[in-house]
């Protein structure tokens, strides 16, 4: 698929739509869809497998990779690429799919994360792990005075 949208560059497409496959019966797509074989030769249990992304997180990426030149797309491409091995793909060179993330880009990235706790792991220091409320910035609990009539 990054093929796909590396030739759809170079040829300076630019998709404004990408629809999900439903099958149909009767048809060769719809035979590749649901076995995940190809349909053309002969099918076996040794026959050609096709690759059918099935998953909602795989369809939007596919949709992503096709319309590259959406901003919107931008980080969704850049984390897979970056998780495919293909970072040459990502900066503001002629050949790449798409552009580095900008300074703002990160700074929000930053923004979002601020409110993360740190993951717990065995080689955290246990005074770590476990903050009183106090020393956690938590608000000190006050009961109420009873009222005598």
């Amino acid at each position: 698929m990054v093929n796909l949208a590396l030739w759809l560059k170079k040829h300076r497409f630019r998709l404004d739509q990408v629809q999900n496959f439903y099958p149909s019966p009767l048809a060769n797509s719809t035979t590749m869809y649901y076995t995940g074989k190809n349909p053309l030769g002969k099918i076996g249990y040794k026959s050609e497998e096709v690759v059918v992304p099935k998953g909602d997180k795989q369809r939007r990426l596919h949709k992503a990779l096709l319309r590259y030149h959406d901003p919107a797309n931008w980080p969704l491409i850049r984390q897979a690429l970056e998780a495919m091995g293909k970072k040459h793909l990502i900066g503001s060179r002629r050949d790449c799919l798409v552009p580095a993330p900008t300074l703002d880009e990160m700074r929000e990235a930053r923004r979002q994360n601020r409110h993360t706790r740190p993951a717990l792991t065995k080689h955290t220091p246990i005074a770590h792990q476990r903050q009183t409320p106090a020393a956690a910035g938590a608000k000190k609990r006050v009961k109420p005075k009873a009222v005598s009539r």
